[in-house]
């Protein structure tokens, strides 16, 4: 597996981002994370059964018209000189690089070699400027379930084959795939999973995963276009890009204790 890839081609289907050749991976397996429709999943049963409890994957949630702004052409022609800010994927994400959008995406952005470890493999997610990119972030449509007292924040990010962010844990939010497919691997604060947090998710997946015992392996699901999770609170976390993905998190955190009250106060 190569660790550059060039984009002279693609595959129009995936919005133009699948490379020529590329050979989806770790696409077999199980989905043993609960899932509901987007159409008929209520925030009563989001509270009731998931939200500080266990993580779920919602399906029929509709963002095209933010689907058609990350097209591979249309995204680079509004933003290509933009800055960006890559972060290494491992656990702690200690490592940033400067790049402009087009850079990233025309030199950088390709598969993970399975012998380059996490922190020394640079992808665009975390940090994005939320000015600069505001235009495009108004396009998306937040989840419509939510967490009381709770306010969102917007995460984007594109990332090659291969590639993902090793075991972590922070506050809860959702995870979307926009573009390509995603496989997450969560398990509760209480039972961390067994690791190296500069290692590769890819390496982890090959050589740590396979040898689990069925009660010590983690939730796990490939998440598709069109596709929401959601990860509870400290819940223990990570993600395999198993093609070529375009995907945008939202972040949530606990609004300030004095604006509660003032809000609450007007009611």
């Amino acid at each position: 597996m190569i660790s550059i890839c060039s984009y002279v081609k693609s595959d129009l289907s995936n919005g133009g981002w699948k490379p020529e050749g590329e050979i989806p991976i770790g696409i077999d397996g199980p989905c043993t994370i609960e899932r509901r429709d987007g159409n008929s999943f209520t925030q009563e049963e989001f509270i009731k059964d998931f939200a500080y409890q266990k993580p779920v994957v919602i399906y029929n949630v509709d963002n095209r018209e933010f689907s058609k702004n990350c097209e591979r052409e249309e995204i680079l022609k509004d933003w290509s000189d933009k800055p960006v800010v890559l972060n290494s994927a491992n656990t702690y994400s200690y490592t940033r690089k400067k790049a402009t959008f087009g850079e990233y995406v025309n030199k950088l952005l390709g598969a993970q070699n399975i012998g380059t470890l996490g922190n020394e493999t640079f992808i665009l997610f975390g940090d994005i400027d939320q000015n600069i990119w505001k235009p495009l972030l108004d396009k998306y449509n937040l989840p419509l379930w939510s967490l009381p007292d709770y306010e969102p924040a917007l995460s984007f990010g594109i990332a090659g084959i291969g590639t993902g962010v090793p075991f972590h844990f922070h506050g809860p939010g959702f995870a979307e795939v926009i573009y390509g497919t995603k496989r997450w691997f969560l398990q509760p604060y209480e039972k961390r999973p067994l690791f190296n947090p500069d290692q590769s998710t890819l390496q982890w997946y090959y050589t740590v995963y396979p040898g689990l015992k069925d009660e010590d392996k983690p939730l796990e699901c490939l998440m598709k276009s069109g596709e929401l999770i959601y990860f509870p609170d400290r819940w223990w976390h990570a993600t395999l890009n198993t093609e070529t993905a375009v995907f945008i998190s939202t972040f949530l955190s606990p609004v300030p204790k004095s604006r509660v009250s003032h809000e609450k106060s007007e009611l």
